[in-house]
């Protein structure tokens, strides 16, 4: 038994097959050996000192393990596994009670290591429980220094400094490695109660993880948060609490970061009840949950408040009720009811609060988006939910994951801070972005990012590279796609000198990014554009672009020199999702010329803005910002010199919901027999690079356009329906 005031102590000592010392933990090795003895605080009269070897599952010691315990795998190839041990552990502490006469106990440590590095994330990997005795120890090192508050500070403690302030024997080779760290505690323990030291305030392990709601006007202490990175997709709260085991997660703590889709990116913020927990969680990093090793860096407040901060009365009062499972829905039919959502799920997962246990996700303007979260009481009930993954809701399969509190704050600040989309005046020109110039000459003053993961995005480059961040050029971040429009691994950074390109190609090459080692090699401009056109650069020099001419295909990159023009019919299909309000000029309301829309040579390069810099994915003209324009610029771009985008002759069908994972191959398949050529195809892309699901097809001639759209709309491609439209 334990009690918050106990009448006795347990000594415990205990070393792992790997680091010792204030590195305890950090390498993940399991438990060899326990230590302990029995204390009596009132009679200072102490039990049988036992020791036990502890037989891991790896018996391969490191050196410092062998040199200081003097252990071996053969010995602890005899002992007993760590279930084993620690109910014998529970079996001998009650027997000493027992002779002793007393009946509580509370577990006493040097430090906080092996409860909550060692013993917890051990346990817990191994899928046993500890007892609940092992929820609540003394830190000695913190006991000893509110005795002795002239004693060296708590974290430079160690059982030989705090023997030699107090004057007792400090040579271990006279006793056994854990014998004697487990007799000087004892000593040291006697000589804190001689001076009526009194063991009241024990450390306290969670023992589980609270859910709970953050709000923006919360203040978080920076030196409390982490951001844990390389988690797998699946990854609930209590996974990310379950991997930090041991030690102590704020209520509503983990935060799962979500990417520009509203889908989680492998990261989550996590924040812990004060600064210590915080420093023992970054020792943790690259810890493995399951065959993946998961990152941990420092991180601040104001990150975590960004992502699980909400300021919404509707989500407070739904996260309101504490140790709900969440589980998130998406894929509702936009007519979809509570009714229709309880139906559903069925009496066998029934809902917290029937219709209060539901929260349908909206626009600003009430309309639904297809998403809701849904509260459970129990494990039980959550599980009889996740088993209707993909099961139908009207005409529509329902996907449900597991969410927690900062998810549903994420994905209703996300939704809720979405632009309403206005009707837009024709015609229109684009808002050209700030100019900016892409580099030149043989001055190597850039670097290339070789072996990025393919998930990487433009934060993530920024993130890798460090305080070198301030030494990019404006619109300096390119990223290199493959002929299928998706990510290449490559990516070039313009930096602001030759000696900021090598600075950074030291430092930064065969560094880590996410689960991957990335190159960086100084180069030049001149070799950055060839790549970017679609050349190729490796150790036999540089290959020109495959192609040389204007086309719509991802695979050749044409350097536009001058003004690109579309027709305004086309470029109708180009609306964003803001748009500026119209403006007009009296005097040029006069004649004008056939409308055409003004295209950038910057975005018919391809380098579109969607961070503060300037990357360079094959995006569609959905990320260009559209206003209104003067029938007078109209017509100076209609008569200014241009490169057509589009072949003159023929006509244009646009492709919607097309899968994802389409190429130009499987397009040319679906039309097969329509003549039409690679370069006929423009495929599109969301504001990540991502593929929108989108294409513009470009027929030789109308009435083939005609014959396409009838005979193959709501074909099949994949498993997708295709919707064909003529432009």
């Amino acid at each position: 038994m334990t009690a918050s005031h106990s009448d006795s102590l347990v000594v415990l000592f205990g070393a792992t097959a790997g680091a010792y010392g204030a590195k305890l933990g950090s390498d993940e090795r399991e438990l060899i050996l326990l230590v302990w003895q029995v204390v009596d605080l009132h009679s200072k009269k102490v039990g049988t000192l036992h020791k036990s070897l502890v037989k891991a599952d790896n018996l391969d010691l490191s050196d410092q393990c062998r040199e200081v315990s003097g252990l071996t795998p053969e010995g602890l190839g005899k002992a007993e596994p760590l279930d084993r041990v620690l109910q014998q552990f529970s079996q001998l502490v009650s027997s000493d009670l027992k002779v002793l006469g007393r009946n509580s106990y509370t577990l006493c440590c040097d430090g906080q290591l092996l409860i909550r590095q060692v013993l917890h994330p051990e346990t817990s990997k191994k899928n046993f429980l500890l007892s609940d005795c092992f929820y609540s120890f003394y830190d000695l090192r913190k006991e000893f220094h509110t005795c002795y508050p002239s004693s060296a500070a708590v974290k430079d403690q160690t059982i030989k400094t705090m023997a030699e302030y107090l004057g007792l024997g400090t040579d271990e080779a006279e006793e056994d490695f854990g014998v004697w760290q487990v007799k000087t505690m004892v000593a040291i323990i006697f000589s804190m109660l001689s001076e009526d030291h009194a063991f009241t305030e024990p450390e306290t392990v969670k023992y589980k993880y609270e859910t709970g709601p953050c709000s923006k006007s919360e203040t978080v202490d920076s030196e409390t948060v982490i951001r844990a990175r390389g988690l797998p997709w699946q990854s609930s709260d209590q996974d990310i609490a379950r991997f930090f085991k041991g030690l102590n997660i704020a209520k509503g703590g983990v935060a799962l970061c979500l990417n520009s889709q509203g889908r989680r990116n492998g990261e989550a913020l996590v924040r812990f009840v004060n600064s210590e927990q915080r420093d023992l969680a970054l020792e943790r990093h690259k810890h493995h949950m399951g065959s993946r090793y998961i990152e941990v860096y420092k991180a601040t407040g104001e990150e975590f408040l960004k992502i699980a901060g909400g300021t919404s009365n509707e989500v407070a009062q739904f996260l309101s009720k504490e140790n709900q499972v969440i589980i998130r829905m998406r894929g509702l039919p936009f007519t979809a009811t509570q009714e229709d959502v309880l139906g559903f799920l069925g009496p066998e997962c029934p809902v917290t609060g029937g219709k209060e246990g539901l929260l349908f996700v909206k626009y600003p303007d009430g309309r639904p988006t297809g998403d809701a979260f849904v509260l459970f009481s129990c494990e039980e009930y959550a599980q009889n939910a996740l088993k209707k993954h993909k099961e139908i809701l009207g005409k529509r399969y329902i996907e449900l994951f597991r969410s927690t509190a900062a998810e549903v704050q994420q994905v209703l600040n996300r939704y809720m801070s979405t632009p309403l989309i206005p009707t837009l005046p024709t015609p229109i020109i684009p808002v050209i972005p700030p100019a900016y110039t892409i580099a030149t000459g043989s001055i190597r003053d850039c670097v290339r990012l070789r072996g990025l993961p393919y998930t990487a995005g433009i934060d993530d480059i920024l993130e890798f590279m460090g305080d070198a961040t301030g030494d990019i050029k404006p619109h300096g971040v390119h990223m290199v796609l493959n002929q299928q429009g998706r990510p290449s691994g490559d990516a070039f950074i313009q930096m602001k000198s030759a000696d900021k390109a090598f600075m950074v190609a030291q430092k930064c090459h065969k560094k880590m990014m996410k689960d991957r080692y990335v190159e960086v090699f100084q180069c030049s401009g001149e070799e950055m554009n060839f790549v970017l056109m679609g050349g190729t650069l490796n150790r036999s020099g540089l290959s020109p672009p495959p192609c040389k001419l204007p086309c719509l295909s991802p695979p050749a990159y044409a350097a536009f020199q001058t003004a690109a023009v579309i027709p305004a019919e086309a470029a109708a299909l180009y609306q964003p999702q803001a748009l500026l309000p119209t403006t007009r000029t009296p005097q040029a309301s006069a004649a004008a010329p056939p409308t055409v829309t003004y295209y950038p040579a910057q975005a018919a390069q391809l380098y579109m803005n969607y961070t503060a810099y300037y990357p360079s994915p094959p995006v569609s003209p959905t990320t260009v910002g559209y206003l209104a324009a003067p029938p007078g610029a109209v017509a100076a771009a209609a008569t200014a010199t241009h490169t057509p985008i589009l072949p003159q002759p023929g006509a244009l069908v646009r492709m919607q919901g097309l899968p994802y994972n389409t190429g130009m191959k499987e397009i040319l398949s679906f039309f097969q027999g329509y003549q039409l050529q690679a370069d006929s195809i423009l495929m599109l892309y969301n504001f990540s690079g991502q593929p929108s699901g989108e294409a513009l097809v470009t027929f030789p001639s109308l009435d083939l356009a005609k014959k396409a759209v009838a005979e193959r709309n709501g074909q099949l491609l994949g498993s997708r329906c295709v919707q064909l439209y003529l432009v």
